[in-house]
This record gives structure tokens, sequence and C-alpha cells, in this order.
């Protein structure tokens, strides 16, 4: 017997619109499914798609001012993840300007946010498409790098930007100064102790969807069930980029690892995107009634 149950998985179309080349990311939660690429090169004005999996939990980034020889080992500027091109379960080197998703979480809904708690390399925003509600974009179109106090500032190479010698990321308080009070560790490791800084507010007034410390939940943790997440780098500025409908650039196709398929056999459990499911369940009401 085959057995269909509905999941919740989303699509991930990634668009670059930065005036440079860019390498996106990704980094699996323990105990999800690795996502079938953990690194790639993504050219001005491309886009990507990145299927997930249900219960996928994790991260997305962009690295910057990338080189990598034939076998896919380098360094880049910002965001590097151990000097590979793909990442392989490492994470982004701060500071980094993170995604962060838990996909079928509490009540089957998706969890999602932007973070600048690890640091900012590069505007992005996030725009869910959902058939059944509507969902809050999130993110931040300004480039916090070019107001990033100089205590904070990553200064390096042209980073993809033309401009050698530039700042190419900024840290957060916590990267610069690795204090307690600043990231949120030892007597400050909760919500009552541990406060917005100078330093957050800076970003929280920037860019106030986002995360700009680690307890600002309130007002950058949002809920959707996306069929897609279209995240992009380097957005158009106006409306902080919020209100624009995004336009996918041609599409490329990442190099994917493929996964042994195994032979369906009797009581086997084939999972069914939840899109499809509607239309199943729509067939099968109109089948009864008709019977």
């Amino acid at each position: 017997m085959l057995t269909f149950v509905c999941s919740s998985a989303a699509m991930f179309t990634i668009t670059n619109n930065c005036p440079f080349t860019i390498w996106p990311a990704t980094l699996s939660g323990a105990g999800t499914t690795p996502l079938p690429t953990s690194g790639f090169q993504l050219n001005s004005g491309q886009s990507a798609q990145i299927p997930t999996t249900p219960k996928w939990s994790g991260r997305v980034w962009a690295r910057t001012g990338c080189t990598f020889d034939a076998s896919g080992v380098g360094k880049c500027q910002t965001a590097d993840c151990g000097g590979k091109m793909e990442c392989g379960g490492m994470g982004a080197t701060p500071p980094a300007s993170l995604f962060e998703i838990t996909i079928g979480g509490y009540d089957n809904l998706d969890y999602y946010d932007v973070s600048f708690v690890d640091g900012y390399n590069l505007p992005i925003i996030v725009v869910p498409r959902s058939t059944a509600s509507s969902c809050n974009a999130t993110g931040c179109a300004s480039d916090l790098n070019m107001g990033c106090p100089k205590e904070l500032q990553v200064v390096g190479g042209d980073g993809g930007s033309g401009a050698p010698g530039g700042v190419i990321a900024c840290n957060s308080a916590c990267g610069a100064f690795n204090m307690d009070q600043y990231c949120c560790s030892g007597q400050y490791a909760n919500p009552n102790t541990c406060k917005p800084s100078y330093y957050s507010s800076i970003f929280k007034r920037a860019c106030p969807r986002a995360y700009s410390y680690a307890f600002d939940d309130g007002t950058s943790t949002f809920t959707c069930n996306a069929y897609e997440y279209a995240i992009i780098f380097c957005p158009n500025s106006n409306n902080n980029g919020m209100e624009q409908t995004p336009q996918p650039g041609p599409l490329i196709t990442p190099a994917m690892k493929t996964r042994k398929k195994g032979n369906i056999t009797s009581n086997s459990m084939l999972q069914v995107p939840a899109s499809i499911c509607l239309l199943l369940v729509s067939f099968l009401s109109l089948y009864l009634v008709h019977m």
C-alpha cells in the first residue's frame, strides 16, 4: 500500500542584485536533511533555486570577495566557511547577514528572521510567497557598511565592490569587543539583563525588522506557511526594499548532490508537497460526492 503524506516544504529563490559576484551558502540545522548544495557562485543579475525538505531548519547567507581553485578550495573576504566553495556543514565566519528559518515548526508554521547578531556584510530582504495568507517580508535593504562605526568596521580589498580599502563588513559589538553585555552571555545571558546597546540600536534604527541582538525576538521573528522564499541580496533601497515585487534574474542551476532513490514498496509513504495535497484533496472530494 502506498500512503501519501502531506508535507510542507518550500523553494528558496536566491537573487543577486549586487553589482558584483556573490557566493551564497547554506547551513542545515542539527537533525535536518542537508540541502542539495551548501555553496555556489552567483553572478550579478542571476538567480538560483534550491529546494528544501519538510521540517528543514538552517541558515542562508552570501559570501563576497571569494577566490577558489578548480577543486573548490580558496577563501572569501567576508562570511567565509572554512575556505571552500561548498561549506559542507561549516557556518559563516562573522560578520555575516543571515537568513534563518525553521520550516513546518510549531502549528506547522515556518518561523523565519534576518539576523545581524553576527554582524553584517550585505543588504538582504526575504519575501515569502504563500497562497493561504499574507506574510511579512523581512530583512534590510540599507547598506550598513556605509554608516558602520569605525570601531566595528571590517576594512579589506574591494570585496567585489570596486572600492579598494573600503568597508566590506560591519562587526557586531559582540564580535568586536567580546564582552558579556554585548554577547548576552555570562550574567547577561537572559532578556532581563541583556538589553539593546548603543551599537545594536544603530542596526535596529536602520533595519527595524531584523535581529540586532540576541533577545530582539519581539519585532524580528515572523511566521508563515509559504511555498517559496525569495531571498534577495542588494535589493532595491526604495521603501527599504520591503514593498518591491521580487523579480528573479536569469535562473542558473547550481551543482546539487543527488540522493539515491529507493524503490517504493508495500506500506511505503510518499511525501507530497502541500500544494499538491490541496489538489489531491479537491479531486478526492469531487470523487466522493459523485459516487
